[in-house]
């Protein structure tokens, strides 16, 4: 069983050691080795981490970091991005419950939110199964590379409304 809990700055060195980890079988997908989430230097995750209004989530089983997920946001828009887990312990339930978690911390942060957004490759099925599953659907797709197109997607919000007694 894993528990979810706010990374901070001290899980900067394993988030990004987890994040390559994650990422090397994309890129591997896509014949490229330089895709973002593998060239986003070290300095960059310490930074976003000793942000506090930064939303950043690990998972850990034990003492060890096994997911991490980041989010910002816009006016009205929660954006979702580098949803990663361990390579040993895919399939097991940690990305999606990662991705519920931090829809949820989100809409709390920030009730105003009318949608969220997130992008994965083309080429990355059971990432779009994942997402299309949690009520997610494809808003268009952007060509970033000869080799890389990216699948964009969005899921609206329910407004809650506080009725009057």
């Amino acid at each position: 069983m894993f528990d979810i809990h706010p990374a901070t700055p001290d899980d900067a060195g394993e988030i990004f050691t987890l994040q390559r980890a994650a990422y090397v079988d994309e890129a591997q997908a896509y014949g490229d080795p330089f895709i973002l989430p593998l060239t986003e230097g070290l300095s960059r995750i310490e930074g976003l981490l000793a942000d506090e209004s930064a939303l950043v989530l690990k998972a850990v089983v034990g003492h060890r970091l096994v997911g991490a997920v980041r989010a910002g946001t816009t006016e009205t828009t929660g954006v979702i991005g580098r949803l990663v887990v361990a390579p040993d312990l895919r399939r097991r339930g940690i990305a999606r419950a990662l991705l519920t978690r931090v829809e949820d911390e989100l809409r709390e942060r920030r009730p105003e939110l009318t949608a969220l957004t997130l992008f994965t490759g083309a080429q990355s099925a059971q990432n779009q199964r994942l997402y299309r599953a949690l009520g997610y659907a494809e808003t268009h797709r952007e060509r970033v590379a000869d080799h890389l197109v990216m699948v964009h997607m969005r899921k609206e919000l329910e407004q809650v409304t506080v009725g009057s007694a």
